[in-house]
Order: C-alpha cells, then sequence, then structure tokens
C-alpha cells in the first residue's frame, strides 16, 4: 500500500484539488485518502460516490453498452469531482475520487495528470 500513499500525494499535486480518494467500488472501501478536511469528508464521499459508478455501471449493462467507463464528472458551484475507474492490471473495481475547487483547476489537465498518476500505481 506504500505506493497507493505515494501516488495519493502526487494526485495532490494537481492544481485545484481538495482531496483524492482510491476506493473499491465492490465494498464501498477506501484504500487511501488524502486531502479532504471539515467541509469534505472523503470517507463518506467516497462511499456515496461508489453508488454513482455501480449505477452508471447498470444503466450500461441494461442499455447493451459494452465499452469501459474511462470517468464520471459531477460538476457543483465551486467544485469538480471525478471519479476515474482504474484500468492498470490489479486494480479491477477501483476507482480514484478526486474533488477540485473549480476556480483554481484546469479540468482537461487534471484528467491527464490524473491518468498519470493512475500509470505510476502499483496493485
Amino acid at each position: 500500500m506504500a505506493n497507493v500513499a505515494e501516488q495519493l500525494k502526487a494526485a495532490m499535486a494537481i492544481d485545484g484539488v481538495l482531496g483524492v480518494a482510491l476506493v473499491d467500488y465492490n465494498s464501498g472501501m477506501t484504500l487511501g485518502v488524502e486531502g479532504g478536511g471539515p467541509d469534505l469528508d472523503l470517507e463518506v464521499a467516497a462511499a456515496g460516490n461508489t453508488e454513482v459508478v455501480r449505477a452508471q455501471m447498470k444503466i450500461m449493462s441494461r442499455l447493451g453498452i459494452h465499452e469501459s467507463i474511462e470517468d464520471i464528472l459531477i460538476t457543483l458551484d465551486t467544485q469538480f469531482h471525478l471519479l476515474r475507474l482504474i484500468t492498470a492490471p490489479g486494480g479491477e473495481g477501483l476507482f480514484f475520487y478526486m474533488a477540485l475547487e473549480k476556480g483554481k483547476s484546469n479540468l482537461a489537465m487534471a484528467r491527464i495528470e490524473l491518468r498519470s498518476v493512475e500509470r505510476g500505481l502499483s496493485l
């Protein structure tokens, strides 16, 4: 799990990041968190976003869409919430949950940089 902690710290270097977690969407449990705070409980957010991932997968299955989800984006007034499903070997059932401050982040760059963090993940 040392690599998970290193990669979460690397993700915190992305402009505008408020917090990031690695989450198992089968159980809803976090494998690691970095950042967050009193206004952003990453454990609660990660568990809740597990339901978002599961719902999207169920919808895709019912529609007969046989593609992989790269990421799911939720936009709020002042934040972006990015869910990036892990495609690395051993990462099945995992996703990154990242919250970004809208005014301090570049969403396109954040997606690229999170993809790079994912490539550095050893599971």
